[in-house]
């Protein structure tokens, strides 16, 4: 049977992963993007403890990515009250929006996104990774645990492992709808993110863990141009790949996609950026080793004296990596 278009599955959250689904969104692909439901802080965090529903800040930012509904209506979606607003303060018009599809679809996240994301004729699918909030739970290299994303990025301490667990003591577990994504993907594309708070709170529930570790599709990682805070301190990107496969317990990912343009000299703003330390560095033999194919390029973006990937050419790769096979039709 042919397809019309090949299908890529997004794994992750944080701001990453709308920069790549922008440039993916005008190429003719059949987008699936699978946000994590471990986000504790901001708005999200707020909004999760006061009505127990799955925090929505990387959802709202995941369907703006996609929607293809006029600026001005996004800018209104995105909107964020001030903090001297003290009923709304910090709220983004989106999460308080999401947060009530989800009470009046009797707390069914999944499907207030569904009807949602036809209300934002989002061009994809946006499929939160779990229908009930989790939360992230660490043990670190001292022994030491602690639970909550927020409380886990701010310990300063070397994270060993991580793993999920539901609010209501029930097993983690995604929809239906998300593997069957997973597992019909011609191409599964993890990051770019905050390796242990975006990406590896998806792959921690059991079934999504499975479903990719099950798919035929190429499994691609996107690595991140910096180390982050609390998290990968110091981590070349071969130590990166390391800890997603000792969390799956297998080699599992293809390819890798790492930056080797240098981040100029005292371009970032330390104060702004605060989470991010120093630039990946590079360890190409470690990653051989893991068994994967290196793609390594200019991937740089820098704006407002921050550093980000340049969705454009990350996209590019995306479409050589998935090429257009004979099963797929025009």
């Amino acid at each position: 049977m042919s397809r019309l278009r090949p299908k890529i599955v997004m794994i992750g959250g944080g701001t990453g992963l709308p920069v790549i689904l922008k440039g993916l969104r005008k190429q003719n692909v059949d987008i699936t993007a699978v946000v994590t439901v471990a986000d504790d802080g901001g708005s999200s965090g707020i909004i999760r403890d006061y009505i127990n529903v799955v925090p929505p800040g990387d959802i709202r930012n995941t369907m703006v990515a996609l929607s293809n509904i006029p600026e001005l209506r996004k800018e209104i979606f995105q909107y964020r009250f001030k903090t001297d607003d003290q009923f709304f303060s910090g709220h983004a018009i989106g999460n308080l929006i999401i947060a009530a599809l989800s009470e009046m679809n009797n707390d069914n996240i999944f499907e207030a996104v569904q009807q949602l994301s036809k209300m934002m004729d989002v061009q994809g699918h946006v499929y939160p990774a779990s229908n009930i909030p989790l939360i992230l739970n660490a043990k670190f290299s001292d022994g030491t645990q602690l639970a909550g994303e927020s409380e886990i990025s701010a310990a300063g301490k070397t994270i060993k492992e991580v793993w999920v667990t539901a609010i209501d003591d029930t097993k983690p577990k995604a929809v239906p709808e998300v593997i069957d994504a997973i597992l019909d993907a011609d191409q599964i594309v993890l990051g770019p993110g905050s390796l242990f708070t975006s990406i590896l709170p998806n792959l921690m529930i059991s079934n999504v863990g499975q479903a990719v570790l099950q798919s035929k599709a190429e499994v691609v990682y996107i690595c991140n141009i910096m180390t982050q805070k609390g998290e990968t301190e110091r981590f070349t990107d071969a130590q990166h790949v390391k800890v997603l496969h000792r969390h799956l317990h297998q080699k599992f990912i293809n390819t890798v996609l790492v930056n080797t343009e240098p981040v100029p000299a005292d371009y970032m703003d330390r104060q702004k950026y605060d989470e991010y330390l120093y630039q990946v560095k590079h360890d190409f033999k470690g990653l051989r080793a893991e068994g994967c194919r290196v793609i390594s390029d200019n991937f740089l973006k820098l704006k407002d004296h921050g550093v980000f990937h340049n969705g454009n050419r990350v996209v590019e790769e995306l479409m050589q990596l998935i090429g257009r096979p004979n099963s797929w039709i025009d």
